[in-house]
């Protein structure tokens, strides 16, 4: 029986694409479509797929809540982030969180195949720099290489969407959050990439997105 797969992405033309990558290839068959968390999880839970391949930007959610949530309920179900995000912000996050596997949207078509058979496979696939940053963090000789990365996992979520242009408000509805709690992040934030006010955060964010993609 083919390993089946879910794409989770809240690009319609995106999922289009990979699809077509997939159906491509004999030994893979995709199992549905999801571009929420919501969707996702109802598919996962009809579908049982063997493995995910999700973005970090979804509709109305977060792939990283995700990713939370699918490892608590699914121990068997692989997941291979595929992003635009900085790998080298993102990707021993989200393997801390869960996922087997991270590979940008920039790269060749042929490498997601290869990313999910990998996946699939029970092995963690992550670019060579990606591997390099992993073992020199182990040795403990990586050092921060931006204030960014004192920011916990959410505050990286809310200062990623700062910089996206998203509201509290929004921020708050997307990741399921009371816009005090945002408030709260926003501040220790702040405090920790030394910012002084809300204008300060707000180009910070901008640029560090810009940079990121």
């Amino acid at each position: 029986m083919k390993p089946k797969v879910l794409l989770v992405d809240d690009h319609p033309i995106v999922r289009q694409g990979i699809r077509r990558l997939i159906e491509k290839e004999p030994g893979l068959l995709v199992c549905g479509e999801a571009e929420d968390a919501v969707d996702a999880l109802e598919v996962i839970e009809k579908e049982r797929p063997d493995v995910i391949v999700l973005d970090l930007s979804l509709k109305n959610s977060s792939g990283f809540d995700l990713i939370l949530d699918v490892r608590q309920r699914w121990d068997d179900v692989r997941i291979l982030v595929l992003s635009m995000y900085n790998e080298d912000v993102y990707a021993e996050r989200v393997l801390r969180a869960g996922a087997s596997g991270y590979i940008m949207k920039q790269e060749a078509p042929k490498k997601v195949v290869t990313a999910i058979w990998a996946v699939l496979n029970g092995s963690v696939y992550v670019s060579d720099k990606v591997s390099a940053n992993i073992l020199q963090s182990m040795a403990g000789k990586r050092t921060a290489t931006s204030s960014v990365d004192s920011l916990s996992d959410r505050e990286l979520q809310v200062f990623q969407m700062i910089g996206e242009g998203l509201t509290h408000q929004q921020i708050a509805d997307k990741l399921m959050l009371s816009v005090k709690t945002i408030e709260s992040h926003v501040e220790h934030i702040k405090d920790k990439m030394r910012i002084s006010s809300g204008r300060e955060l707000l180009q910070r964010a901008i640029e560090w997105v810009l940079r990121s993609q």
